[in-house]
Formats: C-alpha cells, structure tokens, sequence
C-alpha cells in the first residue's frame, strides 16, 4: 500500500525532529520542545475548528487545566512531607486544601491531566450545543470562561500562588528535572506525544466519526435531517481539543518549569488560533507546522525587535484571511489537485468549426 506524500513528508519530518538533540544546542532545544508541547494543542484547535467549525476562544482554560494539574502535583514533590508548599505559607495557609491533597499521587496527577480538561470541556459543550448555541456566540462564552478561570487564579494567591504561579520543581516520578540529560529525554516524550496525536487523530478522523464531523462544519441541519445529533458529536470533539489542549499545558509545563494565569490567558488562545489559521485549520499537519514555524517566528522577530511583533502577527492574521483563508495547507492543497487535473484538448470538429467562424 502506497502511503500519501503528506505522511511520507510528516515521517520524514519527525524523524529529523528526532534526531534534533544531537545538532541542536541547549537553548534552540529547550525552544523547540516549547514549541512541540504548543503543537498539540493547535491539533485540538483544528479537531474543533478545522473539523468541527466550532470557533473556541478558550483553549487556554483546558491548556491550564492540564498544566496545573501537573504542576501542583510537581510542588508537592518538592515539599518536604507534611509541610505546606512555599507560597501558602508566606499567605497564611494552615492546612492543605482539600483540592491539593490527591496530587501527592502521580498516577491521580497523570490521570488529571488528561481527564479534568476532558470533563470540563464536555460539560461547557454539553451546556452549550443541547441549546443549539453556535457561531460567535461560541467564542464570546469560551473566552468569558478562560477570563473567569485566570481572574480567579490571580486572585487566589494563598491556593495557586495567584500571579505568580506555581514554579519551582524539583523532580518527576522520582527523576531529578535537574539532570544533565532531562532535557533531552523531556524533549523525546514530548516528540512521542505529539506523533501519538497526530497518528490517533488522523486515525480517528478518517473513521465515519470525522465524515460526520465534516458534514456538521458544512451543514449542520442537514446532517440533522438525516437522523444524526450534531450536538453529540460536537461535544465528542470539543472534549478531544480540550484533552489534546491538557497534554499540551502538562508538558508545557515541564519544559518550562512554571505555569502561571499569565501564560494562559486571552492572548495565548487568539495566538493559538491565528497560528493554527496561518497553517491550515483544515489540516492537522498545516495546524501543528503553522504553530512551530509561527513560534519560531516570534522568538526571533521579538528578540530582534520586541515592539514590530506584535504588527507582524497582526499583519500575518490579515494575509490569511484575505489571500489565504485555508492556510497554507489549503493553499497547496488546491494546487495539487488543480495540477491533478486533466487537460482537455478540444475536438477536432469543434476546432475546425470555430476556426471558421
């Protein structure tokens, strides 16, 4: 079976990407792990929007989620047994929260991860899709959501260490995050997760699943009609983008080493959605290579000139929208299958009668 040039390119690319520890030095590394984490979130971005035609601005809120979840096991560990993390004590906590105690287990931690950004998100969905909410009322309650979620994290100092975040790691599963080679390991898993991501989620979109999926994007009454419940199906996807978003914010988390309200805010999730735009939300691959390029992008045009980034990204944003509103992806697309055309040759009849004339 002869395998399509897309996954014949995407193996190829991950297979280089594997190997990047060894031509890569620490900081372009540390980057491009970032950089990896963020992708699978923008796969989420496209299952929901790309697939789907749910525009979530709010992706941030289950990218938080799944980090902190992470995070707050990651603080216990490095606190000594039966004292209270740094920050509670400097805000005069006395006991541990009720909240906080289940993520002394790694397993409940790792389980976390993946289930509570999962569980919110089809409760959010399961809220608004039975009532038929759609279009931009979507994106104006997800965003109202993720604004919620980071108001109440900063204001809760003594219980997330509010605008600081929780920072300060020491080990993971019993491995010093400290070590010489933890950032290559960190780096391969990250690779290993988003290869699982996309293999899974092309998996699972080519299955009837996806068509249905497709069907609701372009007409969801229709789909209806014919005896399917689209809000079903939208609330199976908008709980796959918000695990994928959780994956991503835990090994986010890792990599840096702090997550805090500030990371995940409005701005993280718009910027998320222009990347994943700028690449092709149609596309799972244009989704994720539309962020890594569009991150790297950033940390080298905001390094070089901090106040044009900001014009640049906007400037981009416009580009796709008006020349480009399927992406790159979209773009090569229809030329590929505009070259896969056949050429017709007129009749020779016909020629010669209009030749004629």
């Amino acid at each position: 079976m002869r395998l399509p040039t897309s996954t014949l390119v995407t193996l190829v690319v991950l297979l280089a990407l594997a190997f990047a520890p060894l031509y890569l030095g620490a900081y372009p590394l540390a980057l491009l792990g970032r950089v990896l984490a963020l992708s699978i979130a923008a796969i989420g971005v496209s299952v929901v929007w790309g697939r789907t035609g749910i525009l979530s601005l709010g992706q941030g809120l289950f990218f938080g989620l799944g980090g902190y979840a992470l995070a707050m096991h990651l603080k216990l560990a490095a606190t000594a047994k039966g004292e209270l993390p740094d920050f509670m004590v400097y805000n005069g906590v006395e006991k541990l929260p009720w909240f906080w105690a289940p993520f002394a287990s790694a397993p409940f931690a790792l389980l976390m991860v993946l289930v509570l950004p999962a569980a919110v998100a089809g409760v959010i969905a399961w809220l608004m899709f039975r009532r038929r909410i759609t279009g931009v009322y979507v994106s104006i309650i997800t965003q109202a959501l993720l604004l919620a979620f980071v108001t109440w994290l900063n204001g809760s100092q003594g219980l997330t260490s509010g605008t600081n975040g929780i920072t300060d790691y020491q080990s993971f599963l019993g491995i010093s995050l400290r070590g010489p080679n933890v950032a290559h390991g960190l780096y391969w898993v990250t690779l290993l997760f988003l290869a699982l991501a996309l293999g899974g989620t092309a998996a699972l979109l080519r299955t009837p699943f996806g068509a249905i999926l497709t069907a609701i994007r372009d007409n969801e009454n229709r789909t209806r009609f014919l005896g399917f419940n689209p809000a079903a199906f939208k609330i199976a996807a908008f709980m796959l983008g918000g695990l994928l978003a959780g994956v991503s914010g835990a090994l986010y988390t890792l990599h840096l080493g702090t997550i805090s309200p500030a990371m995940i805010g409005t701005a993280f999730s718009i910027e998320l959605v222009v990347w994943v735009a700028l690449g092709g939300r149609a596309s799972l691959i244009g989704a994720a290579g539309g962020l890594v390029l569009g991150q790297l992008a950033k940390d080298r045009i905001s390094s070089a000139a901090p106040d044009a980034w900001l014009y640049v990204m906007g400037a981009l944003f416009v580009l796709v929208v008006l020349v480009m509103p399927q992406g790159v992806a979209g773009l090569l697309a229809n030329r590929k299958k505009a070259a896969a055309l056949p050429v017709k040759t007129p009749n020779p009849v016909t020629r010669e009668v209009s030749d004629a004339v």
